[in-house]
């Protein structure tokens, strides 16, 4: 058994915030500039550029890539033969009060949703734990920005649906998005599981490498053909039109009831961030 102390979890996770909010992850500031570089439409690509200016002077300068530095979302990975000497969800809430704080990051969460009041240290976030083998910590810190996750969408489609039905689910909330999410977008999909689990996937999905195929064929394919057509709908950077509307997109299935096909859409901006720190 391997002792993590709730302080270390709390330093970790204060870090990954100002990392997150200031580096952009590679594969997607590679898709980025990749995209400015091949995209043929003059504007679209102008508007590429200046995208990609921002990442290298955000990277450069340790400031926020982006003015919304989002709720904190928190992926654990726990490893069973791992000892948390304290309150893990305090510590975690102590980390992201920090890196907000000292990071002099936006603090973007109230206290209740209808009543609005600012916390004023970005607290609490977002937790979502499990358990893995072995005895380490996984902590990926993924700020999430409103402008994208207001734009997402889940579904109850019924089984007939299938395939198509999943896909069209897709393309329209894309079109239903538009401009608002900040395009070029990350799409996470979730397909399966029940009403909370797709959510939680299509969340997942979009830590996936861009440049990672599924490593189930079928939904390989079905990736490829989702982004040809998302590419394919003109909305382009900041909705200026051209080809780049999505720089990757990723799906994530689980068995569900024989009843049911849920699908959810996660919509992440140009600057879909996170931070992994493995303790």
């Amino acid at each position: 058994m391997r002792t993590i102390k709730a302080s270390a979890v709390t330093e970790a996770v204060a870090q990954a915030c100002v990392e997150a909010n200031v580096d952009l992850p590679g594969d997607i500031a590679c898709a980025l500039h990749r995209c400015a570089a091949c995209e043929p439409f003059a504007p679209a690509r102008g508007m590429l550029e200046i995208l990609c200016e921002n990442e290298e002077i955000a990277r450069r300068e340790r400031m926020p890539i982006c003015q919304d530095t989002g709720m904190a979302v928190v992926f654990a990975e726990i490893g069973q033969d791992v000892h948390i000497e304290g309150d893990f969800n305090q510590a975690v809430h102590e980390g992201v009060r920090r890196g907000y704080v000292d990071g002099l990051l936006r603090k973007s969460v109230v206290e209740d949703p209808l009543r609005r009041r600012n916390t004023g240290d970005n607290t609490p976030a977002i937790i979502h734990a499990s358990l893995v083998p072995g005895d380490q910590l996984t902590l990926t810190i993924a700020p999430k920005g409103f402008g994208s996750e207001n734009m997402s969408r889940l579904a109850m489609l019924t089984p007939a649906e299938g395939r198509e039905g999943v896909k069209q689910f897709v393309l329209e909330t894309v079109r239903l998005a538009g401009a608002n999410p900040c395009p070029p977008m990350v799409l996470g999909v979730g397909i399966g599981g029940d009403f909370e689990q797709v959510a939680l996937m299509a969340k997942e999905a979009l830590l996936q490498p861009l440049d990672q195929a599924n490593a189930d064929t079928f939904y390989a394919e079905m990736e490829r053909e989702l982004l040809e057509a998302v590419n394919a709908s003109g909305i382009g950077p900041q909705g200026l039109g051209g080809r780049t509307t999505c720089l990757g997109l990723h799906i994530k299935a689980a068995p569900t009831h024989i009843a049911g096909l849920p699908v959810a859409v996660n919509v992440g901006c140009h600057v879909t961030r996170h931070k992994t720190i493995v303790l």
